[in-house]
């Protein structure tokens, strides 16, 4: 039976004891902050995801071609049928965000990679396109002592290129690179937590901080989760999207040699079969990037870096005070630094 007398006497003595330790100016010892699980964490920093919807044109489907979804959304690892499944009868295109956390003593790196079987036109002159798409995001989160940290940055990838955020309040500045604005927060309603706010553009699906890019009529609101629903409609602003851990056995990390998913290290298979590049300039094949093959040409870090070696990344991004750790703690990605490396000397330019 449970004693409230008992209880009760304890935690009178320990305010009594608290408060003698006050008095005599001495610190009251504080309770320690429980540890988070990596998964936790990258759900708790999730961004809520606005992503613009285009319905015209045949290889919209109907706007079914901007839902974002697993790789292995009709149920296979082969990259160079999914611009042909997306449109499949029966075939799910329920929502899905891949993530992975590296860390260093100082702070936590999450990247969140978000997937279109389809990068898309509608555009008969001068716009390509191509099968498979994947953009996403990088959040710097500072290791203060709380569960969860403090975000501080962010760096978004639209196409080939990074845009970088900072929220309001950061400690955090720019540094070789500008910062092209101010990273949002959401509260979302299916937990109790503010999340940072991204948006994709329909179509080509280039991803920035909100409202950069927006909802230009319809269009879904994507909140974290761990559940994956699939969209109504193209205008359906309240669809859970699941995290997925690109490290988990048998994940995007553990197939990044599988021939059948990747056409070289860090770039997705994708072929012109079908009716890609049907009525525009052309369907381009192997265009699609993982985290670890994304890349801006004209900055200073590394193809691949954005995700494998982020603490090299934001210190040349950003004026970081402190003395950020560059030593990681847990980073899966080292294990391949050498061949990302080399791959990145030796890969053609991807188009995304």
């Amino acid at each position: 039976m449970f004693d409230r007398s008992r209880f009760a006497g304890r935690s009178l003595a320990a305010a009594t004891l608290a408060a003698a330790l006050v008095t005599v100016g001495l610190a009251v010892p504080t309770p320690a902050v429980a540890a988070v699980s990596r998964a936790e964490l990258a759900l708790r920093w999730a961004p809520i995801h606005y992503q613009d919807v285009d319905a015209t044109g045949s290889h919209a489907l109907g706007g079914r071609s901007d839902y974002i979804t697993r790789v292995d959304f009709d149920g296979d690892l082969n990259g160079r049928n999914n611009w042909d499944r997306t449109g499949a009868a029966g075939v799910s295109l329920a929502a899905a965000g891949y993530y992975s956390v590296v860390e260093t003593s100082t702070h936590w790196y999450i990247t969140y990679l978000f997937f279109h079987p389809r990068d898309w036109t509608d555009h008969p002159f001068f716009e390509t396109e191509h099968e498979n798409d994947g953009e996403g995001v990088l959040f710097a989160i500072e290791r203060d002592g709380s569960t969860y940290g403090v975000l501080r940055s962010a760096v978004t990838v639209a196409h080939t290129s990074f845009y970088s955020y900072t929220p309001a309040g950061s400690t955090w500045s720019g540094g070789r690179e500008n910062v092209d604005g101010t990273l949002q927060f959401q509260s979302s309603p299916h937990d109790s937590f503010s999340h940072p706010v991204t948006a994709q553009e329909a179509q080509g699906h280039g991803l920035k901080a909100y409202p950069q890019y927006n909802i230009n009529g319809d269009g879904i609101v994507y909140y974290p989760s761990t559940v994956a629903e699939t969209p109504s409609n193209g205008d359906d602003r309240d669809v859970r999207y699941q995290l997925i851990d690109v490290f988990a056995s048998g994940g995007l990390w553990a197939q990044r040699a599988n021939a059948s998913l990747f056409a070289n290290l860090g770039t997705f298979a994708g072929d012109n079969t079908d009716n890609c590049g049907v009525g525009t300039w052309e369907c381009s094949t192997n265009s699609a990037n993982a985290p670890w093959g994304w890349d801006d040409g004209d900055d200073a870090p590394g193809r691949g870096e954005i995700a494998t070696d982020p603490a090299k990344l934001s210190v040349e991004y950003f004026t970081v005070p402190g003395s950020p750790s560059r030593a990681y703690t847990y980073n899966p990605y080292v294990s391949e630094a050498a061949a990302l490396k080399a791959a990145a000397r030796t890969a053609p330019p991807v188009v995304d």
